[in-house]
């Protein structure tokens, strides 16, 4: 819902907020930047399943569809958004359709 709202907009940018870093590889590490190709091969090879396909989905489309950016991040940080907009650190994962 959040990223079909974000498309009707033409937003800027998207923060979705979950329990989880953010999109994580097989090892557990956090991939701080994903392309639409990348996103494919993570699905394909079973890396991205369970609740974050949705997120991953909806994220896509909003880039696609002229979001600049789309962040999944984890809520449970204090001041995550702020630390994910105003600072070089990636706090989660940047989704963007190219």
């Amino acid at each position: 819902m959040a990223a079909k709202l974000a498309e009707v907009l033409k937003a800027e940018k998207l923060l979705l907020l979950t329990n989880t870093p953010g999109v994580l590889d097989k090892s557990g590490q956090l991939l701080t930047e994903l392309s639409a190709t990348e996103i494919d091969a993570l699905f394909a090879d079973g890396t991205i399943s369970g609740g974050m396909l949705p997120k991953i989905a909806g994220a896509l489309d909003a880039a696609k569809s002229g979001v600049n950016a789309v962040h999944i991040i984890d809520g449970r940080v204090p001041h995550v958004m702020l630390l994910e907009i105003l600072t070089e650190q990636a706090f989660g994962t940047m989704i963007r359709s190219q």
